[in-house]
C-alpha cells in the first residue's frame, strides 16, 4: 500500500511538473508573413514602353533610389505594345510576390478595356494599383500659319469650315487620340483626326506644316512654342502648366469641366501582400516627393504625381468610366 502511494504521488508530481513546463513553454511561433523579408531578391520593372520616352525615363530617375531603400537590385523590363497589353498581361500572369510589378499608362489601365473587343486582362481586377508616378500635360498646338490665334479662334474656324481642318495625335487609341476626341465633343467641332506614331513625329509635322494642328505631350512641343514656332492654343490639365504659364487651359479658354492629362503609375499583381504594396508605395512617393526628382521630372516636361494605392485605384476607376463614354461616342475601336 504503502509503495502504492509512494508511485502515486511521483505520478503527481511528474504531472504537475509537466503542466508547468508547459504553461512556461513558449507558444508555437506564427506562420512567417509573405512580406516578412521582402525582397530577397532582384525586382522586376516591366515598362509598357520603349526606352527613350518619357515614362521610361520616369522610371530610371527612380530606380537608383528604390535599388538603395529596397536593398535589392531593381531591373527595368521595356515591353511595348498593343497600347500596353503586351507589358501587363506580363505582370497579370506573374507570382503575387511583390518580384514583378508594371508600369502602365491611361490606355492599358482605363481606355483599353473600351477600345479592343478582347482584353488579355482585367484592369480593375487583375492588379493591385500601387501608386501613380507622374502626370504628362498634353498641348494642343498649330502651325503658325492658322488664322486663328486663340482656342475661341481655333473654335470659331473649325465650326465654320466642318471637316476641313486636320488634327495630329499621337497614334489611334492614345491618350493623345481620346484628348482630340473629347476636345471635338465638347467644343462641338468636327476635326479630321490624323494618327501618328508617337507626339515627336506628330509636332514635327506641324513645324513643317504638313498638318495644321495637333494634341502632343508637353516635351515634343515645347521648345517650339516657346521659339515662336508653333502656336499654343491651351493645355488639357485642368491648371496651366509652369512651364507655359501664358497658356491657358482648355477649360479657363472657353470649356469648363475639360480634363485630359496623361498619365501613369506602378501596379502589382493582384493577391501582392497589402505589406508589400504599402513598402512599395512609400518608397516610390518619398522618391517622387524629393525636390530634386520632382524639378528634374519637371524639366522633362512632366509633373510628379505620387497617390496612395487607394487614390490610385479610385482614379484608375473614374479614369475608366470617363474614357469609355468618349470612346462610345466617337466611335473608337481597335482590333
Amino acid at each position: 500500500m504503502q509503495r502504492f502511494t509512494r508511485a502515486l504521488a511521483a505520478l503527481v508530481a511528474t504531472g504537475a511538473f509537466l503542466g508547468l513546463a508547459q504553461a512556461q513553454a513558449p507558444a508555437p511561433a506564427a506562420a512567417a508573413s509573405p512580406a516578412a523579408g521582402w525582397p530577397t531578391k532582384p525586382i522586376r520593372i516591366v515598362v509598357t514602353f520603349p526606352p527613350g520616352g518619357s515614362a521610361d525615363a520616369v522610371v530610371r530617375m527612380l530606380v537608383p533610389r528604390l535599388n538603395d531603400k529596397l536593398g535589392q537590385q531593381v531591373i527595368v523590363d521595356n515591353r511595348p505594345g498593343a497600347g500596353g497589353n503586351v507589358g501587363l498581361s506580363l505582370v497579370a500572369k506573374a507570382p503575387a510576390d511583390g518580384y514583378t510589378l508594371g508600369v502602365g499608362a491611361a490606355g492599358a489601365l482605363s481606355a483599353n478595356s473600351s477600345l479592343y473587343e478582347q482584353m488579355p486582362f482585367d484592369p480593375l481586377k487583375d492588379f493591385a494599383p500601387v501608386s501613380m508616378l507622374a502626370a504628362i500635360p498634353f498641348v494642343i498646338i498649330g502651325n503658325p500659319s492658322v488664322p486663328a490665334k486663340t482656342q475661341s479662334e481655333l473654335i470659331a474656324l473649325a465650326r465654320k469650315e466642318p471637316g476641313k481642318l486636320s488634327i495630329a495625335h499621337g497614334g489611334n487609341g492614345t491618350a493623345m487620340h481620346l484628348t482630340a476626341a473629347l476636345f471635338s465633343q465638347m467644343a462641338d467641332v468636327k476635326l479630321v483626326e490624323v494618327p501618328y506614331k508617337g507626339s515627336g513625329p506628330a509636332a514635327l509635322d506641324v513645324l513643317g506644316n504638313q498638318v495644321p494642328l495637333a494634341v502632343v505631350d508637353l516635351p515634343s512641343a515645347l521648345q517650339h512654342i516657346k521659339a515662336g514656332k508653333l502656336t499654343a492654343f491651351a493645355v488639357t490639365s485642368p491648371k496651366r502648366l509652369p512651364q507655359l504659364p501664358e497658356v491657358p487651359s482648355v477649360a479657363e479658354a472657353g470649356l469648363p469641366g475639360y480634363d485630359s492629362t496623361g498619365w501613369f503609375g506602378v501596379v502589382a499583381p493582384a493577391g501582392t501582400p497589402p505589406a508589400i504594396v504599402a513598402r512599395l508605395n512609400k518608397e516610390i512617393t518619398d522618391a517622387l516627393n524629393d525636390e530634386q526628382i520632382r524639378t528634374s521630372l519637371r524639366n522633362l516636361g512632366v509633373e510628379a504625381a505620387p497617390t496612395s494605392a487607394k487614390e490610385f485605384e479610385d482614379y484608375i476607376r473614374s479614369e475608366t468610366a470617363k474614357w469609355s463614354q468618349v470612346i462610345r461616342k466617337a466611335n473608337i475601336k481597335l482590333n
